[in-house]
């Protein structure tokens, strides 16, 4: 996902999306999943010139990623799209006036209960077994960059390091996440809930776990036919509600929880046994899926006194 918190950030964005060559560009890419230059070239009738400048305007504003891939005669460019999603917030909905930012290791977890298909892995080589859920307890478990299971929970400790006398009044959680088939499989829904401090805050349906293509920063060596990428999500509660990349998907405000700056939080994604779609759930690191990030924290705060 593309999050443009406001429409000065997204000038080059709009100029990018406002040529008829680009957004067939953006179609064939996508009915193809990616193709080289030369082939895009053909497709649209012409030179190589002038499509280098339009997959330039697209790669400069994060919809489109090249890669080098060897070839008979030297190396290709290939082009692929890079975001599944644009968010553009037209109005801000913050009303914090300041912004504590960390990020958590994906292994970094601080409670857990699992249940196969289940396992996670390091950049390098996996840990432990595959469908072991005592591996989650594995002291290498902390260098995990990706991880999954068919139903249970993972819980991490949020990072609260904002000034003292400040009360909380947004939490933004930003992950890269999806569902968790045998194997992969593109319709496979998952009912992915959300809990702070041990109250279920909304779910979100994954629609599947997705292994068509290797993923952008995914190893070289992961298995072909296991999770390649997810998509990259973002939950934020504030005094409205919670949302999932701007849509509402509970009346649950931060408000409710009267967060401070002297507060921990607990943040948990979960697979409920009594959901609906019991699919899983797999969480991506930096050094795997299509986004060079862990999960994310924004934390919107203001002074005690300021909020009545």
């Amino acid at each position: 996902m593309l999050h443009i918190e406001n429409l000065n950030d997204g000038l080059e964005l709009f100029k990018a999306l406002g040529s008829e060559v680009r957004i067939e560009i953006i179609n064939l890419l996508l009915s193809n999943k990616s193709m080289n230059m030369n082939e895009l070239a053909d497709r649209l009738g012409i030179s190589n010139g002038a499509l280098t400048a339009h997959i330039k305007k697209l790669e400069t504003c994060g919809i489109v990623s090249i890669s080098s891939e060897s070839a008979r005669h030297g190396n290709q460019k290939i082009c692929s799209v890079h975001v599944d999603k644009i968010l553009i917030d037209v109005i801000k909905t913050s009303s914090s006036s300041s912004i504590y930012r960390s990020e958590i290791k994906i292994g970094h977890y601080s409670n857990h209960e699992v249940y196969p298909t289940c396992g996670l892995s390091t950049p390098e080589s996996m840990i432990g077994e595959v469908d072991d859920p005592r591996y989650f307890s594995h002291p290498d478990r902390y260098n995990a960059d990706i991880l999954w299971f068919t139903k249970g929970f993972v819980e991490y400790d949020i990072p609260n390091f904002i000034p003292p006398n400040q009360k909380i009044t947004e939490l933004m959680i930003e992950a890269e996440i999806s569902s968790e088939a045998p194997g992969v499989n593109s319709n496979w829904p998952s009912d992915i809930s959300f809990y702070l401090n041990g109250r279920n805050i909304g779910l979100w349906t994954s629609p599947g776990d997705f292994g068509d293509v290797q993923g952008i920063f995914t190893p070289d060596w992961w298995y072909p036919n296991w999770n390649q990428y997810g998509l990259l999500k973002m939950l934020v509660i504030n005094r409205h509600g919670t949302f999932i990349d701007g849509r509402k998907i509970s009346d649950i405000t931060i408000d409710e929880f009267e967060l401070t700056s002297t507060s921990s939080m607990q943040f948990r994604f979960a697979v409920e046994e009594s959901a609906q779609n019991v699919g899983g759930l797999t969480i991506f690191g930096k050094t795997f899926g299509n986004y060079a990030q862990d999960i994310t924290v924004g934390i919107g705060y203001e002074p005690l006194e300021n909020l009545s």
